[in-house]
Parts: C-alpha cells; sequence; structure tokens
C-alpha cells in the first residue's frame, strides 16, 4: 500500500472531493415543477433547502435559476383565524424560478426530467380542493392521518398514470389552518397555519407524482387569499413575478394581493384556456360600492379581451358562477343554492350576456362535489371539480335540474349530473376544436360516469352517480 504524503499530490484529490461537496449540496432534494403563465409562459420552480439554487438543464445546456423567494419566517399576521389559532409562517426552504425557453425539449433539475407541454394540449387532468380540511371555527377535523379520508395522494397518483399533457387545479390547496385538537386520532400530530411545512403536507408531497407527470395551470382559491395561505401561493404557484407588497406578508398590502389580472394559456387548434383569480370574493351578493366589484368588472373586461384571441375558450377560476349547491333545509327536503350572485353582478356590468361567446366552458371548484351543467339559454358549460382530497359535501344533488334552478337569469338547464360524496379527478380528451370527452374518475382512476361538450352543449351519460 502506497501513502502520499506530500501536499502536492493530494491536491487534486481534495479539489475532486470539494467539487463533489459542491455538487451534491447543490443536487440538493428539490421540489420541481413547471407552471404555465401568460401566453403560456413555462416558468420551471423548485422548492430547495439547499444554498443556492439547483441546476437547471435545458437541452443539454445549464440554464442558471433565479431565486423568487429566500427562506424565513414571516411576523404573524391578522388571518381568518384567532390569533390564538395562528402563527408566523415559517418556510424553510427556498423558492427557485427560471424561464424555460418556448424552445425547449428537454429540461431537467438535479437529474429530475420537467414536464413540458406539447404545442396541442389534448389531455388535461382537472383537480380541485385538494387539502386536509383541519379548522376549529367550523369544527371540521378531517382524519387527516387516515388515506381513506384524505386521499389526495392516491388521486394524484391514478391521476399521473393517465398520463395528462396539462394539470388544471381550480384552487384551495392548503386547508390545516388550525392546531388538530387533544383526542383527535384522525388528525394528531398534524402539522398546521400557513408555513411550508403545511404546504409540504397539503400539497407539495401528496402531490407530487402529478407535478412531475405535466405542466401545471395553477388557480387561486379562497384558502390562497391574503388572510389565509396567500404568502405560501406567491411563493409556489403564481405564475406571475414575486414582488413587495404583493407578497401578502402585510395586512395592508392585501388591497394588492389579493387579486391579479386573468392571463391566457394556448392550448392549440383555435383554443385557449384562460385563468383569472377569484380568491377574494364573497359566496353571495356583492354591492356595487364595495371595492371588490369595481375588481371584479375590470376582470370581465379583461376575460373578455382575451377570449377574442381565440374562437374556443374554457374558464378557469375558483368560484363557479353558474353551478347549483344543496345544503340541508329545515324539513327533510334539501335547499339548493344557484350561481354567484356578486360575481354575477359585476361581470354583467362589464357584459350583459355575462360572458363572450367564445367562451364554451367553465371550470371551478369551491363546492366539494363534481357537478357539470348544461344551458339552453346562452350560457357556457359549468364543470364543478372540487372533490379531489377536501373533505366532501354529503347533501345530494338532484338527478334532475329544479324548474326554477335559480342559478342565474334566464338560465334553463338542459343537462346536470354530479358525484356527491366521493373522491377524484376529471379528465378533459379533446376530441375537436371545441369537443370534449369529460370523464370523472375515482381516486383509483375508475371511470363512474362521462360527458361530451361541443361547444356550449353538454351530454352526460347520467344524472347522478352512485358510486362507493
Amino acid at each position: 500500500m502506497i501513502t502520499l504524503r506530500f501536499a502536492g499530490a493530494w491536491a487534486p484529490i481534495i479539489a475532486l472531493a470539494s467539487l463533489l461537496a459542491a455538487h451534491q449540496a447543490q443536487a440538493a432534494p428539490a421540489t420541481a415543477y413547471v407552471v404555465l403563465g401568460e401566453n403560456g409562459a413555462r416558468i420551471a420552480r423548485a422548492v430547495t433547502s439547499a444554498a443556492e439554487c439547483p441546476s437547471l438543464v435545458v437541452d443539454g445546456r445549464g440554464l442558471a435559476m433565479t431565486l423568487r423567494a429566500p427562506a424565513g419566517t414571516e411576523p404573524q399576521r391578522p388571518t381568518r383565524s384567532n390569533p390564538s389559532q395562528s402563527k408566523p409562517s415559517m418556510f424553510d426552504a427556498s423558492v427557485c424560478e427560471a424561464a424555460l425557453p418556448p424552445t425547449a425539449h428537454t429540461a431537467s433539475i438535479g437529474g429530475q426530467a420537467l414536464p413540458l407541454p406539447p404545442a396541442v394540449i389534448r389531455r388535461i387532468v382537472v383537480i380541485g380542493d385538494t387539502g386536509c380540511r383541519i379548522k376549529l371555527a367550523d369544527k371540521a377535523f378531517q382524519a387527516c392521518n387516515d388515506p381513506k379520508a384524505y386521499p389526495f395522494a392516491q388521486v394524484a397518483a391514478a391521476a399521473a398514470k393517465w398520463k395528462p399533457d396539462l394539470v388544471i387545479h381550480v384552487g384551495d390547496y392548503l386547508y390545516r389552518e388550525n392546531p388538530c385538537p387533544d383526542g383527535m386520532a384522525g388528525c394528531a400530530g398534524s402539522v398546521w397555519g400557513y408555513g411550508l411545512d403545511a404546504w409540504r403536507a397539503d400539497f407539495l408531497e401528496p402531490a407530487a407524482p402529478l407535478l412531475r407527470a405535466a405542466p401545471w395551470a395553477a388557480v387561486r382559491g379562497n384558502h390562497e387569499s391574503c388572510a389565509r395561505a396567500g404568502q405560501g401561493w406567491w411563493r409556489l404557484l403564481d405564475a406571475r413575478p414575486l414582488v413587495v407588497g404583493r407578497d401578502c406578508n402585510h395586512a395592508a398590502d392585501d388591497s394588492v394581493g389579493d387579486y391579479s389580472d386573468p392571463f391566457a394559456i394556448p392550448l392549440g387548434k383555435g383554443s385557449q384556456l384562460i385563468v383569472w383569480d377569484s380568491s377574494n370574493a364573497p359566496n353571495g351578493p356583492m354591492a356595487p360600492q364595495d371595492p371588490r366589484f369595481a375588481r371584479y368588472r375590470d376582470t370581465a373586461a379583461k376575460i373578455a379581451a382575451l377570449a377574442a384571441r381565440a374562437p374556443h375558450n374554457l374558464l378557469a377560476d375558483h368560484h363557479p358562477m353558474l353551478a347549483l349547491s344543496a345544503s340541508e333545509g329545515k324539513s327533510d327536503l334539501p335547499r339548493f343554492n344557484g350561481g354567484n350572485p356578486g360575481l354575477q353582478a359585476a361581470f354583467r356590468s362589464a357584459d350583459a350576456n355575462l360572458f363572450p361567446a367564445s367562451i364554451d366552458l367553465l371550470l371551478s371548484g369551491h363546492v366539494h362535489v363534481w357537478e357539470a351543467v348544461g344551458f339552453a339559454s346562452g350560457y357556457p358549460v359549468q364543470i364543478v371539480a372540487g372533490f379531489s382530497g377536501t373533505q366532501e359535501d354529503i347533501v345530494p344533488l338532484p338527478a334532475k335540474a329544479p324548474d326554477k334552478p335559480d342559478i342565474a337569469p334566464g338560465a334553463v338547464v338542459t343537462a346536470l349530473s354530479s358525484w356527491v360524496d366521493g373522491f377524484g379527478f376529471m379528465t378533459l380528451a379533446r376530441t375537436g376544436p371545441a369537443a370534449w370527452t369529460a370523464e370523472v374518475h375515482d381516486l383509483k382512476g375508475v371511470v363512474v360516469a362521462a360527458c361530451k361538450i361541443d361547444g356550449r352543449t353538454l351530454r352526460c351519460d347520467k344524472g347522478q352517480v352512485h358510486h362507493p
């Protein structure tokens, strides 16, 4: 055995060791994914605990990532919860990003391949309302420790196997707002609050296979408003640059941080997806003097301008404007509620028809069911896909729409299909310029219902899904 004892002989070995150590630090495990932004911009993101942003390789060449948000703890701010049931938001990892060239064919971060969209989007997965609900004010304590009671990881894995070109999440990613009460075994030990630990548990970890499978169009839900998980929303998922004052760190800036302009993602073949932010919208009426009214009227005008760019449009937000919801009435009969009167009033102040004629399909969440509604009265098809993990609504919707559905003025419902109290995901497979086959999958990926969408025409194979 020969031992080298002079410094010069050790130099190459020391240099190699240092290089390997630097590479290991840079290649520390990172959560990597792609979000789509304005005009279909492809944005690579990485959540990393390494000291520096990880390496990004595009078509065999290195591309620098920039720091979007450093690790750190934000001071406690007012939230929807009592101060004693809230806490400062700690983000123990940094978020890095880079705009991917539109000509990129391959991309990877730390050896992990990033999914890039094809020129024509033909296969879309739609999910929504995916977090595990722990909310003291509502006395809602979902059993986050039980994969049967909180099956989002299973839903995401099954959806990834479908091999989508695009994932649309219609909002509400984080629900672990408060600590699990003592004695509640189903959520005992669960992380809580709005920091990165809660984002990991509710989204980044269970969604991992679906983040690897396809790029995402992320819609902001009311649970990502500034008074809730807005800080994490801006760090992790919003497609726009993160700037001071729009980060939800200070309540004084919420009038800026709670709103975003809509943007369009081309889907190819004369179709596009328009994403808009309704996170701060009320569920009920909204007076014209309400500051939100002017905001959403402006949003409606901007949506119309975007919709004029393509003959066929899908419009995605969190709050359904043309859907039915059900709740327990005073008698044994359920009470049905329709539409969103506040948003409808704001949009009608910009367009008496509510939506431009080129908008065929509305995709939303918020109501914890799957539902599809078609009209004979000049309205787009409305689909609700808030059934992918959060504690479900259990009051069934009718197999046939009520004679007076009270969804919107003049609304005549011609098709209604729903699945209540079941977890899963929806897929959209393109069959024509404005034609899609929508299939509803349970958490194992089994198809339990199907609909045909052609422009603003909806035909479904069943009115109600009865599936264990």
